[in-house]
C-alpha cells in the first residue's frame, strides 16, 4: 500500500492562494465565487499527497520541482521532502512560472 504524504504550504503558496482569492472576487464581483475557486485548488493540493510523483517532473526548472496543472487556469509547483509534499507556488492566470521560477523570484524552491 502506497502511504499518503502530508501536505504543507510555503509561505509564498499562501500568499498566491490569498491574491488568487481578492483578484477573483473584485474581477466577479462575488466572494463565493472566489472562495470556491480556492477551495478547489486546496482540495487538488491535498490529492497530490495520495500520488506525490503524479505531477510533471520539472528538474529543467528546478532539482526536485514537479508541476500539476489546475482547471485549466494555474499551475501547481511543489517538491516532495522525504515524507511531506511541500507546495511551492500556485500561478494563476497564464503566469510565467517557467520564467519567475527560473529567476530565483518567489518560486524559487530553496
Amino acid at each position: 500500500m502506497i502511504q499518503r504524504l502530508e501536505v504543507q504550504y510555503r509561505q509564498s503558496a499562501r500568499d498566491d492562494l490569498a491574491n488568487i482569492f481578492r483578484h477573483i472576487a473584485e474581477a466577479s464581483g462575488n466572494p463565493q465565487v472566489a472562495l470556491k475557486f480556492v477551495l478547489r485548488i486546496e482540495d487538488r493540493c491535498q490529492s497530490i499527497g495520495n500520488a506525490p510523483r503524479g505531477g510533471r517532473s520539472r528538474d529543467d526548472i528546478a532539482p526536485g520541482l514537479r508541476t500539476v496543472p489546475f482547471e485549466h487556469s494555474a499551475v501547481i509547483t511543489y517538491v516532495v521532502e522525504s515524507d511531506v509534499i511541500l507546495i511551492l507556488n500556485i500561478f494563476y492566470g497564464g503566469r510565467d512560472y517557467e520564467t519567475l521560477m527560473r529567476d530565483g523570484g518567489s518560486g524559487d524552491p530553496s
